[in-house]
């Protein structure tokens, strides 16, 4: 039983000590990553943040991509993101990775970075769902001018199914590395600590978007 204590909080944050979101003088630069096909949920919960916050919330995806899924370049992506930074001087909220492209762009100059990590079992079926509902038009886009087509979804090298699938592991592991290290209450580098895990079904992410709006 100890064990299984131990292990539970080695990877959660406390949710009594420290408050839902820590600032920097009551601005509140967020950035939300998420595991492998995440990014509903992830958007969804930039969203109502940035609602609550009264800030700009700035997605990656769309930075990311131009129309017809064309990527773009490097210097192209770090200009549209320090832009987009920079015209948010009073706070943001960043929803999106892309660490292997950004570097620490985003999580250097964040004041708090909320890690969504929910089982697998819980966000692929939403993913496959998610991704018929674009493409047919239900629901918009991942980037404007960037539609989910089923043969790309599910029978291509680039389908976000097999790709949420293969790097499931791979992202959780990084991401658990960095909340080892910055991690609330639990962090190797005790001054910069400043990353949430929110797991779970749904339950803890509702409730602290709750203690959120509640306090702040």
């Amino acid at each position: 039983m100890f064990l299984l204590i131990c292990s539970s909080r080695r990877w959660s944050s406390p949710s009594t000590m420290v408050p839902p979101l820590l600032g920097d003088g009551g601005v509140y630069r967020v950035h939300i990553v998420g595991n492998s096909g995440v990014g509903k949920v992830q958007s969804t919960t930039g969203r109502q943040l940035a609602e609550i916050l009264g800030v700009p919330f700035i997605s990656l995806d769309t930075l990311h991509w131009n129309p017809g899924w064309k990527k773009a370049t490097d210097a192209e992506f770090r200009e549209r993101v320090e832009n987009a930074l920079a015209a948010a001087p009073n706070g943001w909220v960043v929803d999106g990775n892309y660490m292997a492209r950004l570097g620490d762009i985003v999580r250097a100059r964040s004041t708090d970075i909320i890690w969504l990590d929910p089982p697998l079992l819980l966000y692929l079926p939403r993913l496959v769902l998610r991704t018929f509902l674009r493409a047919f038009g239900l629901q918009e886009d991942c980037s404007p001018g960037c539609p989910d087509l089923l043969s790309r979804a599910f029978f291509s090298k680039d389908s976000i199914i097999w790709w949420c699938i293969s790097n499931h592991r791979r992202i959780r592991k990084r991401e658990r590395a960095l909340f080892a290290r910055i991690g609330l209450g639990v962090g190797s580098d005790v001054e910069h600590q400043k990353m949430r895990r929110l797991g779970g079904w749904g339950s803890e992410r509702r409730r602290w978007l709750e203690d959120v709006e509640r306090r702040l």
